[in-house]
């Protein structure tokens, strides 16, 4: 996949395009559907397909907080979108200024203009401009009037609610990994490089950990969790730990992963910690003999569970 960060960068690419915009904070299956049916009407019109995101999340521009806080890193998203068969991807910077563009102003000269836009695929509450005053019947008036299709989706539904993002990261923040999974069409993923921490889990506690500071997005709720670790086309199984390890006296939030049976050296390096079920909530114990004997009660519960068809990547 072709990813731009101007429309300059498109230049000599686009034979026309089929696009569909938006944040896309998750990838989950609304957007996949968005994203599918927009790579096959491209494809039948002969048109380059194209998604069109933004950098960063337009809240956090509006409101000034990183709210929400986002599902993926900025890297994770861009592999998800490509993962679909979309051709390129538009990332552009917004802004305060791109924010108070006119719908007219946008689609005639950001779309129509220098994208070559033949079709648009929406969502079904897919709104934008200034004060998000352009929607779908916008869109349809505009587009009788400068040459272009617009095709508004129905929502996804799984077990009777709408897939968002909203709702997706309700449930993470809940620790609910496993029925977040469906709704995503795959595990949660956190990316994260692997540094050096407190040192205590193969020293002391005779499970070694690898220590994961993970980019801009979300952790699920703080507890003990079933996991796969992957890196570089290689996946392991392990248990994971998001929280302050209150038994040593901790303040400060970490998330170390124990893979199991693996030895090498993964400090400064990249790892997905890919999160399958919440195991427990973190607890302080009442010292180290009864922290390891329930971290390897936690392995074992983690064993039986990553080895079910279910919790397959």
């Amino acid at each position: 996949m072709i990813v731009a960060r101007t429309f300059d960068d498109l230049e000599g690419v686009l034979n026309g395009s089929c696009l569909t915009i938006g944040n896309f904070d998750g990838v989950h299956l609304a957007h996949q559907k968005l994203l599918a049916r927009t790579r096959d009407r491209a494809k039948a019109l002969n048109v380059v397909s194209l998604a069109v995101t933004f950098e960063p999340h337009p809240r956090s521009v509006l409101t000034g907080k990183n709210d929400p806080p986002r599902l993926t890193a900025p890297d994770v998203k861009l592999e998800l979108i490509a993962d679909t068969g979309i051709e390129a991807c538009l990332v552009l910077p917004f802004t305060r200024a791109f924010a108070s563009l006119e719908p007219e102003d946008f689609v005639r000269d950001c779309l129509v203009r220098d994208l070559g836009m033949r079709e648009l695929i929406v969502g079904h509450d897919w709104a934008f401009g200034k004060g998000r005053r352009g929607d779908y019947e916008t869109l349809s008036a505009l587009g009788r009037s400068m040459g272009y299709l617009v095709e508004r989706l129905d929502p996804v539904l799984h077990d009777g609610a709408v897939v968002s993002s909203t709702r997706v990261r309700d449930m993470l923040q809940a620790g609910d990994v496993w029925d977040a999974k469906p709704l995503l069409g795959r595990c949660h993923k956190v990316r994260g490089e692997v540094i050096h921490g407190a040192d205590r889990g193969g020293k002391l506690l005779g499970f070694p950990t690898a220590n994961v500071k993970s980019q801009d997005q979300l952790l699920p709720r703080s507890g003990v969790y079933a996991v796969w670790v992957s890196r570089a086309g290689q996946t392991w199984a392990g248990v994971a730990n998001i929280g302050i390890n209150p038994t040593f006296g901790g303040s400060q939030l970490s998330t170390e992963a124990h893979i199991f049976d693996y030895s090498g050296d993964l400090y400064g390096k990249t790892v997905d910690l890919h999160f399958v079920q919440r195991l427990r909530g973190e607890r302080k114990f009442p010292g180290i003999e009864e922290l390891k004997a329930r971290i390897a009660e936690d392995i074992r519960l983690a064993k039986r569970i990553l080895a079910e068809p279910e919790a397959a990547l």
